[in-house]
Order: C-alpha cells, then sequence, then structure tokens
C-alpha cells in the first residue's frame, strides 16, 4: 500500500533535485505546494503555464513521482478585496495548470474568521470563491479538495458536509484529515468523530492527509507524526480502505529523522486493514 508527503517536508530544493529527494525516500507520489518547496521556480500570480507546469510534472515523473495533488492554501474569505481577489485568481491559476503537472486535485482549506461580528460576510465572500472556483474546475476538469481545519469557516465534517450541499458539483471533493477535525472535546471520544466523518463525506473523498496527536499536559493537542500519537489509525486505516482503497494518502507533521518510521506505519496498517 502506497503513501505520499507533502514535498515540502523534504526541503525546499531545486525542482529536480526535489523530485530525486523525493523518490529516493520511496515516494510514489506528493501534494505539491509550489510557494513551499522550489528554490528555482517563481510560483507567483500570473507566472504558471502549462509549459513550467509539464517541465515540472516532467522532472518527477522522469523519478517515478506523480504529483497527486497541488496545495494552493489561501484564505477564501479574506474581507480585505485586493487579498481576496488575489487568491482566488491564485486558485483558479493552480486549476487551470494543474493537468499540466499531472495533478487532478488543487487543494485548501478555506480560512478563518477574523472579525466574528461579520461572520456573514465571510460566508459570502467564502460562497463567491466557491462559486468562481467550480466553474473553473468544471471547465478544466480538476477536482477542488476541500480541508476542514480548527479555526477556520469549515472546521468539522459538518460544515463541510454543508458546504458540499450548496455546491454539489462533481468537481467538489474532500481531503480527509481526521487530526484536522479534532479539539479537545472531540479528541476524547474520537472514534465518533472520524466515523461520523466518514459517513458524511465518505463519498466525496478525494485525498486523505496523515498525522498523528497526542495530548499535553494542560489538554492541548500537538501535532506529530502518523504513528506516533493517541489517533486511533486501526479505525481510521479500516474506514478510508472501505470507503476509497487505493485512495492517495500523504503524510504531515515528518521531518528526516521519523520519515521511514511513519511511511511504514502507514503502508503496514493500510495493508492490514485491506486484509480485514
Amino acid at each position: 500500500m502506497s503513501v505520499g508527503i507533502l514535498a515540502h517536508l523534504l526541503g525546499t530544493l531545486p525542482y529536480k533535485e526535489l523530485a530525486a529527494k523525493i523518490a529516493a525516500n520511496g515516494f510514489p507520489y506528493v501534494q505539491l505546494a509550489l510557494a513551499k518547496a522550489f528554490s528555482d521556480v517563481d510560483s507567483r500570480l500570473g507566472k504558471l503555464s502549462p509549459g513550467l507546469a509539464q517541465e515540472v510534472g516532467g522532472a518527477f515523473a522522469e523519478k517515478g513521482v506523480r504529483i497527486a495533488v497541488l496545495g494552493c492554501y489561501a484564505s477564501l474569505v479574506d474581507l480585505d478585496d485586493e487579498v481576496y481577489r488575489h487568491n482566488v485568481d491564485r486558485f483558479k491559476e493552480h486549476l487551470r495548470n494543474a493537468r499540466h503537472f499531472g495533478a487532478p486535485i488543487v487543494a485548501t482549506e478555506v480560512g478563518g474568521v477574523t472579525d466574528p461580528e461579520r461572520r456573514g460576510e465571510h460566508m459570502d465572500r467564502l460562497n463567491r470563491a466557491l462559486e468562481e472556483l467550480v466553474e473553473e474546475a468544471e471547465r478544466w476538469g480538476v477536482t477542488i479538495g476541500l480541508e476542514a481545519a480548527q479555526g477556520h469557516m469549515i472546521d468539522t465534517a459538518e460544515t463541510l458536509a454543508e458546504t458540499i450541499e450548496r455546491f454539489p458539483s462533481s468537481c467538489v471533493g474532500v481531503v480527509m484529515d481526521p487530526c484536522n477535525l479534532m479539539n479537545p472535546a472531540r479528541f476524547e471520544n474520537q472514534d465518533h468523530t472520524v466515523r461520523e466523518a466518514f459517513r458524511l463525506l465518505g463519498p466525496r473523498i478525494v485525498s486523505a492527509h496523515v498525522k498523528d496527536l497526542n495530548r499535553a499536559a494542560d489538554g492541548a493537542l500537538i501535532e506529530t507524526a502518523a504513528g506516533l500519537g493517541e489517533l486511533n489509525y486501526p479505525l481510521f486505516f479500516e474506514l478510508l480502505e472501505q470507503h476509497k482503497p487505493y485512495g492517495f494518502a500523504t503524510m504531515e507533521a515528518v521531518n528526516e529523522s521519523n520519515i521511514a518510521e511513519a511511511a511504514r506505519f502507514v503502508r503496514e496498517g493500510r495493508l492490514a486493514a485491506r486484509q480485514r
């Protein structure tokens, strides 16, 4: 069973060097955030093109590495008009060029509420952004991967499911990250949280993130590599393989000292889930 990695966790490098390093570490695919991963590619708004995308995608393909997901994590709810427009246009640029990188998915967390008294305005921004992005995604045959995250407008399986109901396009999918669904209270009942997430979102999952959580003495949740925390991964892998067998699963919260151990944990856990 395969596992991928966020490309920039292996360093910010020239794109050919990074592709070689990813391959040397045994990863067949990545989630790629252009601005974080490459030291020799200008990915600012207006710079992407089919030629650049095919150059990078080709360099990865030569090393046997697929770009499964492009990450374009920027707020879609910002109340500053200029920032909002920049972020939406940049996401649209990623959608237009994703297939040239070889990526079927462009993923994001949607951003957080900066002014609680203006929550309605934040929601209006999100809806307007998604209207534009869904149209663009459908035009280019690319999937938008929405990811829930604590502190964001979409922060639970329920709020993510509600968003998908408003935008039922087949070009809108889910990046399932069980740790991002947790706060201290939900983590106390984590099995229910995970089961409910798959019940609500399972058919729409297009990729998954794998990391882990530990509880600090004060009850706060601390991220760590998969297999080094308290998340019930046998349950998560079982549900993931039931809903999306062989789906993308990309590691987060790792460093070069624990990458191999975490990757082995994920591969073995997914294989065990399939054999049950």
